[in-house]
C-alpha cells in the first residue's frame, strides 16, 4: 500500500553490521585452534586461502573502532567453534576464550552491542569426521559449544543467533562448501541433518534463558521471498512450494516447534523423511525464539514444474535449482543483477517482512543484506562505491515502509562491515563498508581504508536512518 506518512525508525533501532568468524579472521590455526571443515576444504576452488583473511584476529582493535566511528550500535560476528574447542568437544581452549573476551569487551567499551552468531558454516574438522550433522550426537556436540559459550559470555552478551542459514546448509551446501551429497540417499541424509540442527537449536534457545540472564536468541536463516513466474494457478502452486521448503521449514520450527506441512510432503515424496526420537518433538516445541535474524539478499521466482521440465539454472542469470516435480526456476526480467548475477529486488526485501512478521509476530532483525563488487581503491586512497550506497538506501527505505506497515523491526546488520573472504569468489567480491588492501593471492598491506559508503553509513546511523541522501 501507498503511505502517506511514514513512520520513524524507533528510538532504539539497531544499526550495524555483520561479519564471520572463518571469513574474515584469518590465524585459523593459530593459538590452539582446530581445523573446521572451511579450513580444509571448502574455499572456492581457485581462491585465496582463510589463513589471513582480512586479520581480524590480529586487527580487531582497529576494525571495531572503526565501525564505532561509523555509529555502530550492534557489531554481528560469529564465534568459531574449533577455535574454542579444537576438537569440537572437550577441552577448551584458552586463547579462544580470551580473543573472544578481547573483541566482546572492544564492543562494549564503544558502547556496541554483541550480536553472536554460535555457528556459521564452520563446523569443526574432528566433528566432521564423526559425521557431521548426521551423527545424533551433534544434538549434544551444539548444545555443549553452546553451554560453554554462555558460561564465558553470557555476562556481557545478551543477543545471540543460533545457526547461520540453515536452509543454505541444507538447500546449497554443495555451493557452500558445507555438504557434497549425492546420489538415492541424498535428501534422505540432508533432512536428517536438518532434524538434529533443528533439535540442537531449540536446546540451545532454552539453554540461553536458562544460562543467559536478560538473553534473547533467535534462528538466522536466509528468508527470501518466492514469487510465481506469472498468475498462471499452477505458478502459485510452484510458488508455495518453494516457500515451504526454503523458508517457512525453518522458520515454523524455529517458532512453532512444527515440521510446515508442505516442507513434510516433500520429503514424504522423496523418502526422506526424518527419524524422529522420542523426545524431540517436545524440545523442539520448547524452543521459543525472542526474535528472528534473517538474511536477505533477493527473492526468487519459480514455475510450475511439469514431468518435461528442463532445469533452468545458471541460465539467463537465474539461480533457483530446479526440484522435479516442485518447482523450476525462472528469470525475472523486471530485476536489474548486481555484476556477479544476483537480482536486485528492494520491494521483495518488504515483500518478505510483511510476510514473516504476518506468519510469526514476533521482531526481526536483518542480519545481512549487501552489495557484492569489484571495489578499486584509487591511488589517492579513496574507493567510491555509489553502487553499495544505492543497493543499500533502496533497502533501508523497504524496511521504513515495513515498519510502517506495521511490521517490528529490531535492526539493520548489512553484509558486511570490512571486506572478507566471500564464500562463493574470495576477496574479488567486496561487500563491506571498510576496503582491506589485499588481493586475492597478493596480502600487500591489510592496510583499512574508509570507502565513501562508510561515510554515508555513518550519517544515516547518526540521523536514525532520516538522512538517506548522498
Amino acid at each position: 500500500m501507498l503511505h502517506k506518512k511514514l513512520k520513524a525508525f524507533p528510538d532504539d533501532f539497531l544499526w550495524g553490521a555483520s561479519t564471520s568468524a572463518y571469513q574474515v579472521e584469518g590465524a585459523n590455526l593459530e593459538d590452539g585452534k582446530g581445523p573446521s571443515v572451511q579450513d580444509v576444504k571448502k574455499v572456492p576452488e581457485g581462491t585465496s586461502d582463510l589463513t589471513v583473511c582480512a586479520d581480524h584476529y590480529h586487527r580487531y582493535k582497529e576494525d571495531i573502532a572503526l565501525m564505532a566511528e561509523m555509529g555502530f550500535k550492534v557489531y554481528r560476528f560469529s564465534i568459531s567453534w574449533s577455535r574454542i574447542l579444537p576438537k569440537g568437544i572437550g577441552e577448551v581452549n584458552p586463547k579462544g576464550i580470551e580473543f573472544y573476551n578481547n573483541v566482546i569487551n572492544e564492543c562494549l567499551k564503544y558502547d556496541i552491542i554483541p550480536l553472536v552468531t554460535m555457528f556459521h558454516f564452520d563446523l569443526p574438522q574432528a566433528l566432521e569426521e564423526k559425521g557431521g550433522w548426521f551423527n545424533r550426537d551433534s544434538i549434544e556436540w551444539f548444545t555443549y559449544f553452546a553451554k560453554v559459550m554462555f558460561e564465558n559470555f553470557g555476562d556481557r552478551v545478551k543477543y545471540w543467533l543460533t545457526i547461520n542459514e540453515q536452509n543454505m546448509l541444507i538447500l546449497t551446501g554443495d555451493t557452500i562448501g558445507t555438504t557434497t551429497l549425492t546420489g538415492p540417499e541424498k535428501y534422505k541424509n540432508l533432512y536428517q541433518q536438518n532434524h538434529h540442527m533443528l533439535v540442537a537449536q531449540a536446546k540451545a534457545m532454552a539453554l540461553c534463558h536458562e544460562m543467559v540472564d536478560g538473553g534473547k536468541i533467535g534462528p538466522a536463516p536466509n528468508i527470501s521471498l518466492g514469487y510465481p513466474a506469472s498468475c498462471k494457478p499452477e505458478d502459485i502452486l510452484a510458488a508455495q512450494n518453494l516457500n515451504a521448503i526454503r523458508n517457512w521449514l525453518y522458520l515454523d520450527m524455529a517458532v512453532y516447534g512444527k515440521y510446515n506441512n508442505l516442507a513434510w510432503a516433500f520429503m514424504e515424496e522423496r523418502d526422506a523423511t526424518p527419524i524422529i526420537e522420542d523426545g524431540d518433538m517436545e524440545i523442539l516445541a520448547n524452543g521459543h525464539p525472542d526474535f528472528i535474524g534473517f538474511n536477505y539478499y533477493s527473492t526468487a521466482t519459480v514455475a510450475w514444474c511439469g514431468e518435461d521440465a528442463q532445469d533452468t539454472y545458471g541460465h539467463d542469470q537465474q539461480k533457483t535449482k530446479m526440484e522435479k516435480g516442485v518447482y523450476v526456476g525462472a528469470a525475472n526480467h523486471n530485476l536489474p543483477h548486481t555484476d556477479f548475477g544476483w537480482e536486485i529486488d528492494p520491494q521483495g526485501f518488504r515483500a518478505t517482512i510483511r510476510e514473516m512478521y504476518s506468519r510469526y509476530r514476533l521482531p526481526m532483525i536483518v542480519t545481512e543484506n549487501g552489495i557484492g563488487a569489484y571495489d578499486k581503491l584509487t591511488e589517492d586512497g579513496k574507493v567510491h562505491d555509489p553502487y553499495r550506497i544505492e543497493y543499500l538506501r533502496k533497502h533501508i527505505e523497504q524496511i521504513q515502509l515495513a515498519i510502517t506497515d506495521g511490521a517490528e523491526m529490531m535492526g539493520y546488520c548489512p553484509w558486511s562491515a570490512i571486506d572478507l573472504i566471500s564464500t562463493h569468489e574470495g576477496m574479488v567480491k567486496r561487500y563491506g563498508f571498510i576496503y582491506v588492501d589485499r588481493d586475492e593471492y597478493d596480502l600487500k598491506t591489510l592496510d583499512r581504508y574508509r570507502k565513501d559508503s562508510f561515510y554515508w553509513y555513518k550519517k544515516v546511523i547518526a540521523s536514525n536512518g532520516a538522512d538517506l541522501s548522498d
